[in-house]
């Protein structure tokens, strides 16, 4: 099993100065490797203290000089507040300058604040993504980069020219279950977090995979899954910790998001997630958050490998990531669970016989 760690440079309510946030975020992300994580991974947002990383290219080309062989994952771009050659140029330098280390993951987005601030309508925001994914990814294999239905992109090479093929390491967030034949569609992996019923996430790969095989005459990859993880040896501190630090996390979430509004899921191409905000009106925010916390993979080492092996089941997944700092939890804490998760549940998820992670797919073979 691959795992990684992803920091995610949360402030809420700006208890810290984002200055400090920063030092001990990047500390955390200097000890994976040691550590034996195999991956760090960032997420965009902008604009809130909800996750403070604008660019997760730049951040992971910094780290990209501080290790050796982690890969390097974004988790994710969110494509329609991009242009895509700029795109294509980030990638493809990070790529080299780590000697081809990087995981590509992409989104669309889903957080107001951020469409509104970059002066995007948000209800262009699938066929912005569509349109730009299928520029990149056809032009990461091909080594330039033209068309597109609004773009207009002239022929232009992408320089430097990519080093070499993204099949096999190039991901998409998917949530709503329109979005699965999309992602299948396009050929990449699936990137999920878990914030749904496990029998409906079964439900969403199975149409991921029935697409997936129709469109691209092989299977898919394994799906990449990422996570709040808080892991410690006495079983009532670690539940005590897990749902207060998730639930606050999740909290932050809802904020973020504006769930609980009245707009939530009524832009073109999000309808989806108004089903959340009345899921959330029905609950309540505090049951929400508890519902989320009790999807993650906490509690003692033995506990956090028997979820993870469950996720397995539903998932298939080869490769996991955990995010171990979040909604203002102190870095001492954050520090004691990154640490008990690899020294106590590492080493045996390193165990497991999964498909190795970020191979290229194989063709299936057709008989005349």
């Amino acid at each position: 099993m691959h795992v990684g760690m992803s920091p995610i440079f949360q402030n809420p309510g700006n208890q810290l100065s984002d200055a400090e946030v920063y030092r001990e975020e990047v500390r955390l992300a200097d000890m994976a490797e040691p550590l034996g994580f195999d991956s760090i991974w960032a997420i965009e947002h902008h604009f809130t203290d909800y996750t403070m990383c604008p660019d997760p290219v730049q951040f992971l080309t910094y780290m990209a000089g501080r290790t050796k062989k982690a890969l390097l994952g974004t988790s994710v771009i969110v494509l329609p507040w991009h242009d895509p050659m700029r795109v294509a140029e980030q990638i493809s330098m990070l790529d080299h300058l780590s000697n081809g280390r990087m995981v590509l993951g992409l989104g669309r987005g889903l957080a107001r604040v951020e469409y509104d601030g970059f002066r995007i309508p948000q209800g262009e925001g699938r066929e912005r993504f569509v349109e730009y994914a299928e520029m990149l990814i056809e032009g990461l294999e091909r080594g330039y980069m033209e068309g597109g239905a609004t773009t207009n992109q002239p022929r232009r090479d992408i320089r430097p020219l990519p080093l070499k093929s993204f099949k096999g390491r190039t991901y998409a967030a998917a949530v709503s279950p329109e979005s699965m034949p999309i992602m299948a569609k396009l050929g990449v992996g699936l990137l999920v977090i878990p914030q749904k019923p496990w029998d409906v996430v079964k439900q969403d790969l199975a149409i991921y995979r029935d697409v997936f095989i129709k469109e691209n005459d092989c299977e898919p990859p394994p799906p990449f899954c990422g996570g709040f993880y808080y892991v410690d040896k006495d079983p009532v501190r670690a539940e005590e910790m897990a749902r207060k630090w998730i639930g606050d996390y999740y909290h932050s979430a809802m904020k973020h998001y504006e769930m609980a509004g009245s707009n939530f899921g009524t832009e073109k191409g999000y309808e989806f997630y108004r089903n959340v905000s009345k899921y959330i009106g029905r609950h309540g925010q505090d049951s929400a958050a508890a519902d989320f916390a009790n999807l993650m993979p906490w509690g003692t080492p033995k506990q956090v490998l028997e979820k993870i092996e469950y996720m397995r089941e539903i998932l298939g997944m080869n490769a996991i990531s955990g995010n171990f700092s979040f909604a203002g939890m102190p870095y001492a804490d954050a520090e004691r669970s990154m640490k008990c998760f690899a020294e106590n549940v590492l080493p045996e998820l390193k165990k497991w016989r999964v498909p190795a992670f970020g191979a290229a797919p194989t063709l299936n073979l057709r008989v005349a």
